[in-house]
């Protein structure tokens, strides 16, 4: 409020106290001399006047202040609009470097096997072939044909998701089919495969054919991993609200660098492997509500640990599976 403001009303309030003051003082209004009107209705008529003085100049600062607030509202709102429209342009421009990241490694997964596959089907035309030769050229123009076709199956899987429909899947029978089919691979390489199920009958919601397939890709990467006469386990046990799955192995482990890219598309550290595998076992899990790490890595082998919601208390106990025998696992030790 301005000082000429406060003065007015100031004014304006000690003449009206005046005028009540004066007005005790008096006689009756009968008994009021004309003389004595003039001087209360002057006083009256100073005092209204300076009210209505310092309301105006009242009323005038309020809308400076109002003008002033919608103005700084207005600055606000359009900062605002900079720094929203500034943030897409920055998550546009991250959208795209992903994508043509993504392009280039895809491009590079594809010339290899190509160029390989060609080499081999222009030796199919060398006249004079010997037909043991030309069955071995057809033979190896197929494999790298079909290695191109699961890296485009992998990536389309990736891009689209898993098209996930959600059904309640006992955990206990998951585990056993994903065992049955990983057995008879694993027992082909020397190698020994173990399956501890202590999810207790849990059940999860869960799309029980992408759940499989990020199992089976666990495993197929422990495989790969492993040595004649090595170790592959499957287990699984609850934690509070969450299903852990953990796929381990006796390999040769991954090194430190590696470890922050596993899940990165097209990151590899197999030769002929598409670098996909992992990226859709992390899609699989964040569609489900859970995640995927990776729990130990060194010499002596890795452990992946896939956690999901669980979806039905369990009941029962685990039982624990070598080579296709049940065994009562209260009897054995904890994993």
């Amino acid at each position: 409020m301005s000082a000429m403001s406060i003065t007015s009303t100031t004014s304006a309030i000690s003449t009206t106290s005046a005028i009540s003051t004066a007005s005790k003082k008096m006689n009756p209004v009968n008994s009021l001399s004309p003389q004595q009107l003039e001087q209360a209705f002057q006083m009256f008529n100073l005092a209204s006047s300076g009210l209505c003085t310092a309301y105006e100049e009242l009323r005038q600062q309020a809308q400076v202040l109002t003008d002033e607030l919608a103005l700084a509202n207005g600055e606000l709102r359009r900062q605002f609009a900079e720094k929203q429209a500034l943030l897409e342009a920055t998550q546009r421009s991250e959208r795209l470097a992903a994508m043509g990241e993504m392009a280039a490694r895809l491009a590079h997964q594809l010339r290899t096997p190509l160029a390989t596959a060609m080499l081999y089907a222009a030796q199919l035309h060398e006249p004079g072939l010997p037909a043991e030769k030309r069955a071995s050229f057809a033979e190896k123009t197929l494999n790298r044909l079909r290695h191109l076709e699961r890296l485009i199956e992998d990536m389309l899987l990736f891009v689209r998701g898993t098209g996930a429909t959600f059904e309640p899947v006992p955990v206990a029978g998951l585990l056993r089919e994903v065992f049955q089919i990983m057995e008879p691979q694993v027992l082909a390489r020397g190698l020994l495969l173990e399956l501890s199920d202590g999810s207790g009958g849990c059940m999860v919601r869960a799309d029980r054919q992408a759940l499989i397939g990020a199992l089976l890709s666990l495993l197929e990467n422990a495989l790969q991993a492993s040595d004649e006469g090595g170790r592959i386990r499957l287990s699984a046990k609850t934690a509070a609200a969450e299903l852990e799955i953990y796929v381990s192995d006796t390999g040769i482990g991954i090194a430190p660098e590696a470890q922050g890219r596993l899940f990165e598309p097209f990151f590899t550290t197999r030769t002929g492997g598409t670098g996909l595998g992992l990226a859709i076992v992390r899609t699989v899990a964040q569609t489900h509500g859970g995640s995927i790490s990776l729990a130990l890595a060194n010499a002596g082998g890795s452990e992946f640990v896939l956690r999901l919601p669980i979806a039905a208390a369990p009941v029962g106990l685990p039982t624990e599976i070598n080579q296709g025998k049940v065994n009562d696992a209260a009897a054995l030790a904890d994993r």
